[in-house]
């Protein structure tokens, strides 16, 4: 065999995994093809397959290469695990598999089979009016009366170019109208997008004051106590695979019980001594995000920042501008062990605020693991997160009777370890015991990964009160 045909033919092995690096006795060639830049295959036809609902268009978008490309042979496994990785990114399959075919030494085909998601979920729902189950427990005991039930209609592929449809229809503990609407690929070179949203909420409690324990007060008189209606449109820009610009902008009209913001309470609720209040936000935002899989990252890179504007005018009242900006690493470390490092800073300008501008760690997604009890408000904040974990066990389970979704409902658990550390600066007037100070937590847990990238997190943290505990989290992969 020439030694050109040899290359070609060891690479198509490779980049389909049968051949291993141990097993390649010809230790030149495997040099040769690892760092010569001169043999090419031409991509002559890309197939795709299983996307009944979803665009083919959109699939071959996602691809760093077209038909008719040449890549390079020491490329080859490479771009396709490239490629593997930027079309299951869409959020739109449960599986993608793309595989290489030589038609001659020079050429190959690639077939792209993808197994859909279901799209459609018309559900019923029941959300917590509290920040976390953990603090639904402990501090109200599971009390069925702070609930929030009703139904949500999502389509995460509405016409097939991912675009999706939210309709929220709910009630009790507090009411929600609200619909939201996204189209990313929206002009005809896939590289635009835009979204439009609207909704009206009305909430029986609402959070007027923070102790200085770091404890939520809230204002409730057994009726609703604010209502608030917002609508907001958004531009996208996706030129690259991995770059994203985002605008937004949005115009909320809220007001409160008087009561509120009376001595008694907060005058320093909204800044200003009236009980409604109508504001503009602009939203800037960029973001890079480059992973294995975005909903639960175990090789990558994710970073960006936001600048938001709050108001007209600079200071008083509701006026803020806010910049944030934050940092995420995930690495590989071999024989199944990973670990990740996050970071994320933000500060807020004047730093005489509104309190509802002032939330800072204990909100969301930003908190740190053995504080989610508290929350620490102020006009300037950073927070570190860093995980090692360990794949201990993946297995299937059959699905006993036949579906579109699934045949089997895979599991993956990760043994984990962790440490968490942040810092949040107040005005003397509003510290408490966890603002100004250096703050820090840790823990171990297990993370469990199902179907759709649904994420169970059991955790048992840590902190520097001396306090310790278990804690629970889900996230899905829509």
């Amino acid at each position: 065999m020439k030694p050109g045909l040899q290359i070609l033919m060891i690479c198509c092995l490779l980049a389909n995994g049968f051949v291993a690096r141990a097993q390649i006795k010809d230790s030149t060639t495997l040099a040769f093809l690892q760092k010569d830049t001169s043999a090419f295959v031409q991509v002559t036809s890309i197939n795709i397959s299983g996307n009944k609902k979803t665009k083919g268009y959109i699939i071959l978008r996602e691809m760093q290469f077209k038909e008719g490309d040449s890549i390079p042979t020491f490329a080859l496994a490479q771009n396709l695990q490239q490629a593997h990785d930027q079309v299951y990114n869409t959020t739109l399959f449960s599986d993608v598999a793309i595989t290489p075919t030589f038609i001659s030494p020079t050429q190959i085909t690639i077939a792209v089979v993808v197994k859909e998601k279901w799209y459609i979920y018309p559900t019923p729902q029941f959300q917590l009016v509290d920040r976390n189950v953990n603090e639904w427990i402990k501090l109200h005991n599971a009390d069925l009366n702070r609930v929030i039930y009703g139904v949500k209609f999502a389509h995460y592929n509405f016409s097939g170019r991912r675009d999706q449809l939210r309709v929220y229809l709910l009630n009790g503990y507090a009411r929600n109208i609200s619909f939201a609407y996204s189209a990313p690929y929206s002009n005809s070179a896939l590289t635009e997008g835009f979204s439009v949203a609207a909704g009206f909420t009305q909430n029986r409690e609402v959070p007027y004051r923070t102790t200085r324990f770091n404890k939520l007060q809230q204002f409730n008189n057994g009726d609703f106590v604010r209502n608030v209606f917002s609508v907001s449109a958004g531009y996208t820009v996706r030129k690259s695979f991995f770059k994203k610009h985002s605008y937004v902008l949005s115009y909320t009209l809220q007001n409160v019980n008087d009561s509120l913001l009376s001595p008694r309470y907060n005058p320093n609720y909204y800044g200003s001594p009236k009980s409604h209040k109508g504001y503009l936000d602009m939203i800037y935002s960029f973001q890079y995000a480059n992973t294995n899989n975005i909903n639960y990252p175990l090789r990558g890179l994710v970073y960006g920042a936001s600048v938001l504007k709050r108001g007209l005018e600079w200071k008083g009242g509701i006026n803020m501008l806010m910049l944030d900006g934050y940092v995420a690493r995930y690495l590989p470390h071999g024989n199944n062990w990973y670990s990740s490092f996050q970071g994320y800073v933000k500060i807020k300008a004047p730093f005489e605020q509104a309190y509802i501008n002032q939330r800072a760690l204990g909100y969301g997604d930003l908190n740190l693991r053995g504080l989610e009890y508290y929350v620490i408000d102020g006009v300037a904040a950073t927070l570190g997160k860093y995980t090692l974990k360990k794949k201990v066990w993946s297995f299937g389970v059959p699905v006993p009777f036949k579906n579109r979704l699934a045949s089997r409902i895979p599991f993956t658990i990760f043994a984990k370890t962790y440490a968490d550390a942040g810092y949040v600066y107040s005005k003397p007037e509003f510290e408490s015991m966890l603002n100004n100070r250096f703050l820090y937590s840790g823990g171990f847990g297990i993370d469990i990964l199902t179907l759709y990238d649904i994420n169970l997190k059991i955790e048992y943290s840590l902190n520097q009160l001396g306090e310790k505990g278990v804690f629970l989290q889900m996230r899905g992969g829509f």
